[in-house]
This record gives C-alpha cells, sequence and structure tokens, in this order.
C-alpha cells in the first residue's frame, strides 16, 4: 500500500498514438521529493531526453500533484506543471490552483507525464482508468475559457479542464495553461502543449485516496484554516497583491518604463486603492481555499477581470500606462489569449523602448494603451512585430542587435517581475541565480530587504543565505503544495509542515527532514539546468541594472534615485549564495554535495 495521500502512480501518456501506461512511484522517491514542483522535476529527468528541444516531441511535460490534495487543509486544491521552457532552455515548473488537481487525484494519480505530439489538434481525456483523445479541431483558435465551456457541453459538467488559448497554439514562447481562468503562467509551457498539438486535458475521477490519520488531518485542517483568516492573509484578502502598487513606488522600487525609473508618475491611477474604489468589484475564492484573495474588477463592457499585482506593474507602469481601463482589457486580453502578463509586458515595454530609441518600426510608444492592446493580440497570433515578440524580449533583441540586449530586462530568458532590483538588492541576487530565471515565486528573497535593520540598497553577503534560505521556504511549498500567501501564518513553516505531512501519510517526518528536503529540491533543479548546459555567465542581471543608476523621477525625489548596483557588488553577492548551498565558486553541485542529498545520479 503507498502512503496516505498517495496512490504511488503516475500515468505516461505517448500524444503520437494516444498509447498510454501506468508507472508505480517508488514510495522513497515520493518521501524524497513530496509532490509537485519537487516530484515534477524528478520524474522530467527521467522522461525527457538531455539537450532536447522544449518544443520537439520527445519532450516530456509533466503534472505532479502532492499528497495533499483533496485533503481538507486550505489551499490544498494545486498542481505543479514542469518541463523545460521554451523561453529559457532551463527548467519551468508553473503553479496553478483549481479543482483539476482534485480530479486528477480522484483519477488515481500522482502525476501524468505527457510525451510525443498527436497527428492533430487533440485533447487528452482521462477517466478514471479511461484514457483517450478526442478531436478537437473546433476548439483550435478560441480561449482556454471557451474550449472548456465546449467541452463541458460535449464530455459532462463534472470534467475539469487545464487547456491553451491562442498564443499556445501558434506557439508563443510565454504561453499560459489555463482552467477555470487560473493559470500555469510562466516559462510558456503553454507553447508546450501546442507543439504537441494537445489543446487540452479533461479529466474525471471517483478513486478515493486515503490519509493516514484523519482525524489528525481534521484537526490541523480547522486550526490552519482559522488562522488563514488571520493578519498574516489580512493584506490579501482586503486589498489583494495590487496594494503592493503604492508600496513599491514609495520606495522607490515600482518597476517603470521598462525599468528607466522606480517611480511612476501615474501609479495614484492605477494603485489597489484605485481599482476598489471602482462600483463593481467582487471576491473570489479558488478551490478549497479559505483566503478569498482574489479581487476581480468589472470594466466599462461588464466584463470581470481578475487582477493580481503583477498584471497591473507588467501592463501598466512598466509600459507607461495609467489607464485603469486599459489595464484591465489588457490582463483580460491576457487570459483569453493565453499569454503570460509578466512576460507579455515585459516584451511590449522592451518593444515601447526600441521604439523611443528608433530601434523597431510599428512598435507603440510608452503609454499609448491602444497600441499595448493591438500588440498583444498581434503576439498571439504572430502578426507582424508579434512574431518576433512572441518569441520573447531576450530572441527579439538578440535578433534586433546593437544596443538591445542591454535593455532586454529578463534572467535566463524570463522577464523580470515587479521587483526593482537596484531598489530591492536582496531581490535582485535572488532574481539573478534562480533556476527558473527572474522568479519572485521561486525567491522571496524581498523579505531580506524589508527586514528591519537591512539596508534594501546595498549590497552585502549576508544576502546570500538569505536569499537561499527563502528559496528553500518556496520549494517546501511548491512540493506540498501550500500557497505561499498561507506563509505569514506559520510561525515554523518546517516543523508545522512535518506534523501535517505525518498526519496525512502515516511518516515519522520532522522539521529537519523538511529542511533536507527543500535543498534536494532547489540542487536538483540546478541539476537539470546543468545537464541541459547552463553556465555561470547565466546567474547575473541585465546591463541595464548593472550599468545605470535609477533615474529620478519627473514629479520630484524618489528613495531610490540614483541607487546602482555593481556587477562586482553582485558577483560577491551571488559567491555568499553558491557557499551557502555548499556549491563550487563557479556555482556547480559538487560531487559530494550531490551525494549527502541523495543526487549522485543526477550529477
Amino acid at each position: 500500500m503507498p502512503p496516505g495521500g498517495y496512490h504511488g502512480q503516475s500515468l505516461h501518456v505517448r500524444l503520437d498514438d494516444g498509447a498510454a501506461r501506468h508507472a508505480p512511484i517508488e514510495d522513497a522517491t515520493l518521501r524524497a521529493f513530496l509532490g509537485g514542483s519537487g516530484l515534477g522535476t524528478r520524474l522530467l529527468l527521467d522522461a525527457s531526453p538531455t539537450g532536447v528541444d522544449p518544443l520537439a516531441p520527445e519532450a516530456a511535460i509533466v503534472v505532479a500533484l502532492s499528497p495533499l490534495v483533496g485533503s481538507p487543509l486550505t489551499t490544498s486544491a494545486k498542481f505543479a506543471v514542469v518541463a523545460k521552457s521554451p523561453l529559457t532552455n532551463r527548467i519551468s515548473d508553473a503553479l496553478a490552483s483549481d479543482r483539476f488537481a482534485i480530479e486528477l487525484k480522484h483519477a488515481g494519480l500522482d502525476a501524468l507525464v505527457i510525451t510525443g505530439a498527436a497527428p492533430a489538434w487533440s485533447i487528452l481525456v482521462i477517466e478514471d482508468g479511461d484514457v483517450r483523445l478526442e478531436d478537437a479541431a473546433d476548439l483550435v483558435g478560441r480561449s482556454s475559457i471557451d474550449a472548456e465551456e465546449r467541452m463541458r457541453e460535449r464530455l459532462g459538467p463534472s470534467f475539469r479542464w487545464f487547456g491553451i488559448g491562442p498564443a499556445g497554439e501558434n506557439l508563443v514562447r510565454y504561453a499560459t495553461i489555463s482552467g477555470d481562468n487560473r493559470h500555469a503562467g510562466r516559462g510558456g509551457l503553454g507553447a508546450v502543449f501546442g507543439s504537441k498539438r494537445l489543446k487540452g486535458i479533461a479529466v474525471r475521477g471517483t478513486t478515493p485516496c486515503e490519509v493516514a490519520d484523519r482525524e489528525a488531518v481534521l484537526a490541523l485542517a480547522k486550526d490552519l484554516s482559522k488562522r488563514s483568516l488571520g493578519e498574516g492573509t489580512a493584506k490579501y484578502r482586503e486589498l489583494g497583491t495590487i496594494a503592493n502598487v503604492l508600496v513599491l513606488n514609495r520606495l522607490g522600487a515600482l518597476p517603470t518604463r521598462n525599468f528607466q525609473s522606480g517611480t511612476f508618475d501615474g501609479a495614484e491611477e492605477i494603485s489597489g486603492e484605485a481599482f476598489h474604489a471602482t462600483p463593481t468589484k467582487v471576491r473570489k475564492h479558488c478551490a478549497a481555499c479559505t483566503i478569498g484573495c482574489e479581487h476581480v474588477f468589472g470594466t466599462k463592457s461588464g466584463r470581470m477581470v481578475r487582477l493580481e499585482y503583477e498584471g497591473v506593474f507588467a501592463l501598466g507602469s512598466l509600459c507607461g500606462i495609467d489607464d485603469r481601463e486599459v489595464v484591465l482589457e489588457a490582463a483580460a486580453r491576457c487570459d483569453d489569449l493565453g499569454l503570460d502578463v509578466i512576460s507579455a509586458g515585459g516584451t511590449v515595454a522592451f518593444a515601447m523602448e526600441c521604439a523611443q530609441r528608433g530601434l523597431l518600426e510599428g512598435a507603440p510608444d510608452f503609454g499609448d494603451g491602444a497600441g499595448l492592446l493591438a500588440l498583444l493580440d498581434d503576439v498571439a497570433h504572430r502578426r507582424g512585430i508579434g512574431d518576433l515578440l512572441a518569441e520573447g524580449s531576450r530572441i527579439a533583441a538578440d535578433r534586433l542587435g546593437g544596443d538591445a540586449p542591454s535593455f532586454a530586462c529578463h534572467v535566463k530568458g524570463l522577464e523580470l517581475p515587479g521587483y526593482e532590483p537596484r531598489a530591492l538588492q536582496a531581490m535582485g541576487l535572488g532574481l539573478a541565480v534562480g533556476a527558473r530565471g527572474a522568479d519572485h515565486n521561486r525567491s522571496g528573497a524581498y523579505e531580506e530587504d524589508f527586514r528591519p535593520g537591512s539596508d534594501r540598497l546595498a549590497a552585502s553577503t549576508s544576502k546570500g543565505p538569505a536569499a537561499a534560505g527563502t528559496e528553500n521556504k518556496a520549494a517546501l511549498l511548491d512540493s506540498l503544495i501550500l500557497c505561499k500567501f498561507l506563509r505569514g501564518v506559520f510561525s515554523d513553516l518546517e516543523a508545522e509542515s512535518a506534523t501535517m505531512l505525518s498526519a496525512v501519510t502515516g511518516w515519522d517526518v520532522t522539521k529537519e527532514e523538511l529542511l533536507e528536503t527543500a535543498e534536494r529540491i532547489v540542487t536538483l533543479k540546478k541539476l537539470f539546468n546543468e545537464r541541459e548546459g547552463w553556465t555561470r555567465a547565466e546567474d547575473t542581471l541585465p546591463a541595464r541594472f548593472l550599468t545605470e543608476p535609477l533615474q529620478a523621477p519627473s514629479d520630484g525625489p524618489s528613495p531610490a534615485d540614483g541607487v546602482s548596483l555593481s556587477p562586482q557588488d553582485l558577483d560577491r553577492m551571488i559567491l555568499s549564495y553558491y557557499r551557502t548551498r555548499g556549491w563550487t565558486d563557479d556555482g556547480r553541485v559538487p560531487a559530494h554535495r550531490a551525494r549527502e542529498l541523495g543526487l549522485e545520479a543526477f550529477r
């Protein structure tokens, strides 16, 4: 019998001919990597050939669950999608929340591994033990939301959906995969689906998955749900993450006009406070979540749009847009087309600066809302300059040449999230070393920037251990899987996670074991990247951040005016991070460290 919370089974599907087989997952593998990002990375290393093109048929994509899925523990209805990214050619593990996770668990699975390419556009249908491909010709060109509705009309309302929109079909390198209007967004995994002519997955299941100690799990769930409604999550319930707009603007850390400045003179207009002053708004919950962090706003046309800080920054200040209606419409368009809002906004902002410098004919200017909306459509359908920008800012800059690569704001090809690295230098370190690229979800190093007594405007070797520590916590949360908005609820994340995991699985898990598990998962991602050609030169920030001080805003001084981050200071912080992890000074995992973590087979 598998441990509680697991079926001990993966399903491997080859889309070329629809062949499917179940394969057991050993208990030792489950315990070593838990689920979600950890288990997904472990299975990907076996399933995807070394050096494979991410869009080749033989490239694998993995959907991985965790032992907490289907339990009453709040925020546990989550899953990870793991593949080699077509945007970065490195590991990408994107998370989503939806009842899709629960249905896949009820189909008797802990993971789904997909390879090959279907001969025609298809839906992968999983119904307990029945696995089949169905024709999806009638869904091509439709948004994931529309395709989901039509799928239910065909298969029945109890099926859950996870699929792509036009951007994924057209192999945009930052296309998303979506279900119930929630997205596995970063890294372009929607393009991987598109390369396989897989419009989506429909799943329904009836197989129960028992926990080891039901009474203990219920008690833990009741306590966690109560705490999830306390002060630790108040920000997310009241204004949501869009509360960050004015906070970061005051700190000079709100990325503006392609990171030329850290302060936006239109911040008030696109602030969380301004959006909440609009008459039409509602608050929603993800499946199996008590927090209710989703803030949904109405447009003038009557469309309801879910909005997060990353969308507001990327489609607002980063592009010089201060029109709330445009930001809402752009976010809705990204949802419909299946575009990652951060990479979409980052790539359009890059194009806007190209226009400013006379490098790209036909690109809109900063502040051109109509131009932004039109360009999003062109990117998703690869029309005109949208074909170039569908490749992402790194490839587009390389093709344009000249000075363009110096202001393409990405790490490893992944566009930067909404944190100005010169004004938040611990976060700058976290972005530079991230296995997935520039990433605020796998590194919470900004916590060090905001720690009392820490100087966020100065580099320090103390930031290396801090950045590594936040990565470890993220790896644990992403593999259990629990929402990161719960992190402020725990007084000791690893100890409380060990208690929950013990009750679910029946294992005798300790805090110390989970600390090592988190290190193992972070290191495994690094080993994947090493296998795929990673070099030390990749762990850096774009030239803009290492050669240009922050510009002063037009409407007055900012606390970060003139702040800079030198290449030497960044390198010192990176070395501190490597040494904290026990890696070599050039950032590689040494044999002895791999052995200590049980990863010698992957070095």
